[in-house]
């Protein structure tokens, strides 16, 4: 009886049910969306992050990490290199010579890293050479050649044949420097990156710096992520004078961001289903001053509190659960359109993206366990929010309520 009676007052106020169902349509659809929308961002940044800048995980003498001194190179590094090229749960696996120096052209100069690479190698971890935008990248015959970023080349004032001084401190100690000859410019997502970083082959880095056959980095892609964890456990027993991490320790900001996402969306759902609440607690509850002599008449002629409370709170609860699949499907299928065709936000926000290394077009996603996460979220906010109408309903004198006009 309550379940119909509950039905019967929802049809007979449209107008009423029609403004909470359309609110909790329009609060889940957006809510869902902007979930799904975060998760692309969050999840671009690292994919992009991992193929351009700083790989699965890298390997470093235990010290290079914190002073970035030419002295701290891996020990039998090129032994571990040949082992890693021979583990088949490896991708792809290339070694670098690095140095923190200056840039200088003859305009003016600053500070940069300086990346001395193995060419196949750096093709194939980070694919340097499908970022080049002008220009082309080493061959064998080069020597003292230089890829730099197209904004650093901005800094610099210097194009394709420019010459650029690196200046650096060696393994000795002392400020060494060299004159490249710049053959290329290349650009990624990341504009901080492209205006700091400096590549040479690693042959004639090394030669300054006066350490040849030595390695500062090894970078490398696995085939399966999700076990990485296992997979560096193993190798930092069998290397263990040797500094292993992955990407979430070599840029700490990315690996807070995915940790606490799932954390920040609750709370960020959360204030939106708190906010329709008091909208639907403000509905309702004039739904009920509107029925108040309705309502009287229901508990003079038998209807027992708990009845009344019952039937205003299913009017609430059914409201919301008809709401929620409509906005769920909406959210759904407005993500899986955008999540194709992508949002195209490069006429709005391109640099400041690019600041923070996120493409300007973003492709929203959300997996199916955040979908049922917020359906239990609204359910415990559909319930919570018919308490406060429903109680108010109770309190009503029977002879007082049938009174009211």
């Amino acid at each position: 009886m309550l379940f119909s009676l509950a039905w019967k007052n929802i049809w007979r106020n449209k107008t009423r049910s029609l403004l909470i169902l359309g609110s909790v349509v329009l609060a889940i659809w957006i809510a869902t969306f902007m979930m799904a929308y975060a998760l692309g961002v969050i999840d671009q940044r690292l994919e992009d992050a991992v193929d351009d800048e700083i790989s699965h995980f890298q390997m470093h003498h235990p010290a290079f990490r914190k002073d970035k001194e030419a002295r701290y190179y891996i020990q039998h590094g090129s032994s571990i290199l040949n082992d890693l090229q021979k583990d088949r749960r490896i991708m792809a696996v290339t070694s670098r010579v690095i140095s923190l120096g200056i840039a200088a052209s003859s305009l003016t100069s600053t500070g940069v890293k300086i990346n001395g690479v193995d060419m196949e190698g750096e093709k194939s971890v980070t694919g340097l050479d499908d970022k080049l935008i002008e220009g082309n990248y080493f061959t064998l015959s080069d020597r003292n050649r230089a890829i730099i970023g197209q904004k650093l080349a901005g800094k610099l004032g210097v194009g394709i044949r420019s010459k650029i001084v690196l200046t650096f401190q060696d393994s000795k100690g002392n400020i060494a420097s060299g004159a490249f000859r710049i053959i290329g410019l290349f650009k990624t997502i990341n504009s901080n990156y492209d205006g700091l970083n400096v590549f040479v082959r690693d042959e004639d880095l090394a030669r300054l710096l006066e350490m040849p056959s030595q390695i500062h980095e090894i970078a490398a892609l696995v085939h399966h992520p999700d076990s990485l964890d296992i997979f560096m456990e193993s190798y930092r027993e069998f290397y263990p004078g040797v500094s292993i991490q992955d990407w979430s320790d070599l840029s700490p900001e990315l690996g807070i961001m995915v940790e606490s996402f799932d954390q920040y969306m609750v709370v960020f759902l959360i204030i939106i289903l708190l906010a329709v609440s008091f909208g639907i607690i403000n509905t309702m509850l004039m739904a009920v001053l509107e029925r108040v002599r309705e309502l009287g008449m229901l508990m003079a002629i038998g209807m027992n509190k708990l009845s009344v409370f019952l039937m205003i709170a299913l009017e609430t609860i059914y409201l919301v659960l008809l709401g929620s699949p409509l906005g769920l499907l909406l959210a759904y299928l407005t993500i899986v359109y955008t999540g194709e065709t992508g949002i195209d936000l490069s006429g709005l926000y391109e640099d400041s993206y690019a600041s923070f290394g996120i493409k300007s077009i973003i492709h929203p996603k959300l997996n199916p366990a955040q979908y049922w996460r917020i359906l239990f979220l609204v359910v415990i906010t559909a319930v919570l929010a018919s308490i406060y109408p429903a109680l108010t309903a109770i309190r009503l004198k029977p002879v007082s309520a049938m009174r009211k006009i």
